[in-house]
């Protein structure tokens, strides 16, 4: 009978007798991951007692990651509770935050408390639409015209093939770009409570096809980078992906002096001198202080794509006073989030979504997505006045100096 124990199973791949990824054909996911675990113990003596010590099973994690050895634990905490009066989201809501940068959600927490007492916030999601853009070659700008020209006369024809792979997502449209012989179309789809990578990626596939069939375009890549994915880029920063959402709240001044011990003209300067003029000066695509700061944690405890922070970045805070009252706001205009698939499905991740109360699909479809948005928005906002308060009042180093970082 062969040896199936994790020490054998390394030995194995060791000699080359197995590939580290072929493992899971031999044996169950936990023996594998132990076998891989053992494998890089011997090979580079590091101690992974504590990477093997996750809490579910292994078969779990399939859909998710390759060649596993255990999991990567992130500290996780929770700020709230947070009202918010959205589109989708009503009521109160507990965030969830995995990070390893201690006191981001001491800051959280603060202006969730000052966004609290001032009656809560208001968010609203903006628009809606995950993209795919391939790229397509053509002999010269006449056939790119023509490509082009089919193109928009054609869209329902597009639409029904990209259809026909999904049950949920909807095509809602086509935007061609032209660079000499190369065409780029800008696929758009409401991908309901799902994320919708994946999703927009099998549909425009299938569309892409027709385009092939019915024009001189020869497809050279499903994905041309207009997209687009886990990368800055001003598309996203202007024309959205995922999901666009705002959240705002006024704070009266005596509210702004109790909670951050400055005034909202204070505040207003920081933000315009810091977010918008130092911004803009640094050619930046995000106009706000620490937005990623609020979507990495969230997405880690949430079970969101991790890469896709970048387009979360996306956002421009403003702040105004009003009268005696200071008015804040978060736009953000790629936040890609989804309450259905990928790693919305880990435990761990499951159980953060029972908490804000969005896990699964939504009623209408897409309302879970909606309302997740909303709350990391609001989320985001409390982390902005946090923030801009403490620059403000000139208490940034103090505050990491108090809490030990």
């Amino acid at each position: 009978m062969t040896d199936t124990s994790p020490e054998s199973l390394a030995e194995r791949v060791h000699e080359g007798d197995l590939r580290l990824h072929e493992l899971e054909a031999h044996v169950d996911g936990e023996t594998a991951a132990a076998a891989r675990r053992h494998l890089l113990e011997s090979e580079t003596g590091a101690d992974l007692s504590t990477v093997g010590d996750y809490s579910f099973p292994a078969e779990r994690a399939d859909p998710n990651v390759e060649n596993m050895v255990g999991a990567a634990q992130v500290p996780m905490g929770v700020v709230g509770p947070l009202p918010v009066d959205g589109g989708a989201a009503e009521g109160e809501y507990w965030l969830p935050m995995a990070t390893t940068e201690g006191a981001l959600l001491a800051s959280v927490n603060r202006g969730s408390s000052a966004i609290r007492a001032a009656g809560g916030a208001t968010a609203r999601v903006l628009k809606s639409k995950m993209t795919r853009a391939p790229v397509f070659r053509v002999h010269d700008i006449a056939e790119a015209s023509e490509v082009v020209s089919w193109v928009r006369e054609n869209e329902s024809a597009l639409r029904e093939a990209a259809e026909s792979t999904t049950s949920h997502g909807e095509l809602r449209e086509v935007t061609p770009y032209v660079v000499g012989d190369s065409v780029f179309l800008r696929f758009g789809y409401d991908t309901k409570d799902a994320m919708g990578m994946n999703m927009a990626t099998i549909a425009t596939q299938e569309a892409c096809e027709v385009v092939e069939s019915e024009t001189p375009a020869s497809l050279v890549a499903l994905s041309g980078n207009l997209c687009t994915d886990k990368k800055p880029a001003a598309i996203n920063a202007v024309e959205g992906r995922g999901r666009t959402v705002s959240a705002d709240v006024v704070l009266s001044r005596e509210l702004v002096e109790d909670r951050f011990k400055t005034t909202p003209e204070a505040m207003v300067e920081a933000n315009t001198r810091k977010n918008l003029v130092g911004s803009a000066k640094a050619g930046s695509l995000g106009f706000n202080a620490q937005a990623a700061n609020v979507v990495a944690a969230a997405f880690l405890a949430l079970g969101q794509d991790a890469a896709q922070v970048v387009e979360g970045s996306n956002a421009i805070t403003t702040l105004d006073v009003r009268g005696e009252e200071l008015y804040a706001s978060l736009t953000l205009a790629s936040l890609e989030v989804g309450t259905v698939g990928g790693g919305t499905k880990l435990p761990t991740q499951s159980e953060a979504l029972d908490v804000v109360g969005v896990r699964g699909g939504g009623d209408p479809p897409g309302a879970n997505a909606d309302a997740l948005a909303e709350v990391i928005a609001a989320g985001a906002l409390a982390g902005e006045l946090s923030l801009m308060g403490a620059l403000a009042a000139s208490h940034l180093a103090s505050a990491h100096e108090e809490l030990g970082r």
